[in-house]
């Protein structure tokens, strides 16, 4: 009796540890999770995944992106070969170019938003338009990560930044998009 109690118990140990360790105590989620882009139908694209490490408390958390290429198409735009989600538009994804700690915290998420950089690109247009770029801003809440699509001009990225250690895009560089145009609009990591 005392043995199948005792098993009990640490069998409700794991699982509340397994619990406790699927979300960082500041709504950042642990562990590998999965990226989606969604289009405005609520279909989910999964794209890649993530994999957080969580640090010390108080401390960003550092995370591993792999990005599922095989679920992207080859194009070959503006003399620049691009991977690319193919649907109502071509959804690229590009890669920050620079120098990134990789690291987050529940309200500065701004080297993941850089990490998921897309440019949209009509299926009529030609070439690539880099002023067409996507930028997520995201937002953590009880281990689920939300982005929303905003535009910025990704030609800001031709040259390095003058301070490689803060995210370059900021307030000033994102604007609203339409929506109701936009084939992914947003982004989940769960």
């Amino acid at each position: 009796m005392a043995r199948t109690v005792r098993y009990a118990a640490m069998a409700g140990l794991a699982l509340l540890l397994a619990t406790c360790q699927s979300t960082l105590a500041d709504g950042l989620p642990a562990g590998e999770r999965t990226i989606y882009l969604v289009s405005r139908a609520g279909e989910e694209q999964p794209v890649g995944t993530i994999r957080f490490q969580p640090t010390t408390p108080g401390q960003a958390t550092g995370y591993t992106l792999a990005m599922d290429y095989s679920r992207f198409k080859d194009f070959f735009l503006s003399m620049k070969e691009m991977k690319c989600l193919e649907g109502p538009e071509l959804w690229c994804h590009i890669p920050y170019p620079y120098r990134n700690p990789h690291v987050v915290t529940a309200d500065r998420l701004g080297w993941l938003e850089h990490d998921l950089l897309f440019m949209f690109k009509g299926s009529k247009e030609f070439g690539a338009n880099f002023w067409n770029g996507i930028y997520y801003r995201m937002a953590a809440t009880d281990g689920v990560i939300r982005g929303q699509a905003m535009a910025v001009d990704l030609n800001k990225l031709a040259a390095p930044p003058d301070d490689l250690s803060t995210p370059p895009y900021g307030e000033y560089d994102i604007d609203a998009i339409n929506r109701d145009k936009r084939w992914l609009p947003d982004l989940v990591i769960r």
